[in-house]
């Protein structure tokens, strides 16, 4: 549903809203109606990680373990954007996933051409592979890497979500490490930020990401990244969506050590969903900018299948599996895509109870 949504489908929504309001506990497994769900499913959110490719493997090609810690860094804000609205744009609003079955698989691969761009930071494949490891709770673990450049992430998230005051809150439990195979395996640990989508109330539309907290990102080389996400408050006249201050420090430099005056070596400041700047030091004077990165500047590479004919997919794999639901919701089929989603969610449910009737257990997919 687009910026022009009905009034209609504005009712429904506050009436599903107000379905789920008195329910405690986890909503991450609920059966959303289908205006509310969006194309894909959470096994394929963790390729927004690698839809930049050259950004993904830059940190491989330097020598500085300062700078390799500022471009993962980098690389991590980048990313954060269309995790959250699914690659979608902001005047879409937020959109639910469609709850991945057990099993459900993602396999995709992302090819930077190397005469387009003949840096060491470019070219190669990067491949991803992605499984929903558990129903309930639900799980989701992936593997990103480009052999090329020796750069491997791997990780998992867990996700809680509630409803409170017309804001749904996402508790994400789980992280990633990023891993530098031609740096002595230089690992990273990538956190995954908590979110609250504001604005529902006033339709998807109007319904926005806020990432919330302090997070940080320790290495094995010993740099060490903060990031701390403000945002614009309801209860304040101040600040903007989305607005973040990062700082790199070095090696035992870290703020939150004894040393409470330590200086960082770079300070980043911005939104995560438009534009930030990355300061040498601690002040955030232009004469202290070093760089500027612009969003829409900074081109996606589009992903490409591993099987491309859906009806020659494995059963498990997403995109043929949810088929059906995809073609109803891309074609505004309310009905059609009830249909087809509880044919789906039925058929799991039929397939775990004869597993449980013979003793099954789940071996993983991949």
């Amino acid at each position: 549903m687009g910026s022009n949504a009905s009034p209609k489908a504005q009712v429904t929504l506050k009436d599903f809203l107000a379905s789920i309001a008195t329910i405690r506990g986890d909503l991450s497994n609920i059966t959303a109606p289908p205006f509310v769900l969006d194309t894909k499913s959470v096994v394929e959110l963790p390729g927004f990680w690698a839809e930049r490719p050259s950004l993904f493997v830059a940190p491989a090609s330097s020598s500085d373990p300062a700078e390799r810690a500022l471009l993962v860094l980098r690389w991590f804000l980048v990313s954060l954007k269309n995790q959250q609205y699914g690659g979608r744009s902001e005047d879409e609003g937020v959109k639910k996933p469609l709850n991945a079955f057990l099993g459900e698989c993602f396999l995709a691969k992302w090819t930077e051409n190397d005469d387009d761009n003949n840096d060491d930071s470019s070219g190669g494949e990067t491949l991803l592979v992605s499984e929903q490891v558990s129903h309930h709770p639900p799980v989701t673990a992936c593997r990103v890497w480009n052999e090329k450049h020796g750069v491997y992430a791997e990780g998992f998230t867990r996700q809680e979500v509630t409803l409170s005051l017309g804001t749904v809150t996402i508790k994400q439990m789980g992280h990633a490490l990023l891993t530098l195979k031609n740096h002595g395996d230089e690992t990273y640990l990538i956190p995954l930020p908590d979110v609250k989508v504001k604005g529902i109330l006033s339709g998807l539309s109007g319904a926005y990401p806020e990432l919330e907290g302090t997070y940080t990102i320790p290495s094995t080389s010993g740099y060490y990244s903060t990031i701390e996400f403000s945002g614009k408050s309801l209860l304040s006249r101040g600040g903007q969506r989305n607005e973040f201050t990062a700082k790199l420090y070095g090696p035992g430099k870290s703020s939150s050590n004894d040393n409470n005056n330590a200086e960082p070596l770079y300070t980043l400041t911005g939104q995560w969903t438009d534009s930030f700047t990355i300061y040498k030091g601690a002040e955030t004077s232009q004469d202290a900018a070093f760089e500027t990165l612009v969003l829409k500047d900074l081109p996606t590479v589009p992903l490409t299948l591993l099987e491309e004919d859906l009806d020659a997919q494995d059963p498990w794999e997403t995109r043929r599996a949810w088929k059906g639901v995809r073609q109803a919701l891309e074609n505004g089929d309310m009905l059609g895509t009830a249909k087809a989603k509880s044919a789906v969610e039925q058929g799991q449910r039929d397939m775990r109870k004869d597993e449980e009737r013979a003793g099954k257990t789940w071996d993983l997919e991949v």
